[in-house]
């Protein structure tokens, strides 16, 4: 019997010994894998489920190999933080803001010109910041003037963190300025907007657990793919109220180069991101709720996305990177709105 306990120890301890050694294996830099990492924004989850599926059935079909590609998701300006810290070692990120992407840039980890290596500057699909509100729309909320009402609490994320609050932030900017208003009168609107948010949530997915599940607030600024999965779960609870008009969001892609050459990943992570642009992946993207940008190809949304006027960042700021020193750098035009909050 001693033999016998003797001999369990022993297998024991090697068996521990072999799943150190396979973690270290599965880690160690510089090793080629059957695995990538795409580090996403919030709410792209259940897109990339689907993709990833599609995408891998594909590949072991192309090259006779299996490919499994795992996701990470939170905040777009989060996530993109973590990636340049080395907390996430992705093989692509599929970001929510050209800048998110091109902050990986100026650390070295992305090549220059990374946005001309997919097709459509690197932006396979677009979408837009759109309202939802409580079944049957009770506070009358149909355009931007009407979230700061003085009984209306908005849920929205942060705009430090999250590209959905970025874009909300700059969507309810542009809803004031496009349309014929100053900039002094941009400022009066948001600080009054954020003195009905008293939470900010981290990201978009945090934000819609808030609204949806804890029922807190009157209107929810969200993603319009994260409005459609919204509604569609919420047993008719909830509705989409389309603003007349909105910002043009432009999520980018791009594969990490620092990484994929230390893990061998390259070849897999560009044909990841490549079918992304193929038609069968611009399919599910629309079917998703996203705006692909094969649209006019016959990729079609089946009436669910309306036209409404979609304005581009360039309508508010001379490009994406003047946007983000203007808006959202240290005691940029956010820090001055909402800096200063004791939630912040």
């Amino acid at each position: 019997m001693k033999n016998i306990q003797r001999w369990l120890n022993v297998a024991g301890l090697a068996a521990v010994l072999l799943a150190f050694a396979l973690i270290f294996a599965k880690n160690a830099p510089g090793r080629a894998t059957n695995q990538l990492l795409n580090v996403s924004y919030d709410p792209t989850r259940e897109l990339y489920q689907r993709l990833n599926v599609e995408f891998s059935d594909r590949y072991e079909k192309q090259t006779g190999q299996r490919l499994i590609v795992v996701q990470s998701h939170g905040g777009s300006s989060r996530q993109a933080r973590k990636v340049i810290s080395g907390e996430e070692s992705a093989d692509v990120v599929t970001l929510g803001l050209y800048t998110d992407v091109d902050a990986l840039r100026k650390r070295g980890l992305i090549a220059n010109g990374w946005a001309e290596r997919l097709p459509n500057h690197s932006c396979p699909y677009t979408s837009t910041i759109v309202f939802v509100v409580r079944q049957g729309n009770p506070k009358g909320i149909r355009d931007w003037p009407d979230l700061v009402k003085s009984d209306v609490q908005i849920v929205t994320p942060d705009p430090k963190t999250s590209a959905n609050g970025k874009l909300s932030f700059l969507a309810a900017w542009g809803s004031i300025v496009t349309r014929g208003g100053t900039e002094t009168q941009a400022r009066d609107y948001l600080k009054a907007f954020y003195e009905h948010a008293p939470v900010m949530d981290p990201g978009a997915r945090s934000a819609a657990m808030t609204f949806a599940l804890n029922e807190i607030g009157d209107v929810q600024l969200t993603w319009e793919n994260e409005a459609i999965r919204e509604v569609a779960e919420s047993g008719g609870k909830l509705e989409i109220v389309y603003p007349p008009v909105s910002i043009l969001a432009e999520p980018y892609v791009a594969w990490v180069d620092a990484n994929v050459a230390k893990r061998g990943t390259r070849a897999a992570a560009q044909a990841y991101l490549e079918f992304l642009f193929s038609d069968e992946g611009q399919a599910t993207i629309a079917n998703l709720g996203y705006r692909p940008f094969k649209e006019s190809s016959g990729h079609q949304t089946n009436g669910r996305l309306p036209a409404i006027t979609l304005f581009p960042i360039t309508a508010i700021a001379p490009s994406w990177e003047d946007a983000q020193q203007t808006f959202f750098s240290e005691n940029g035009i956010v820090d001055s709105i909402v800096g200063s909050r004791p939630n912040q």
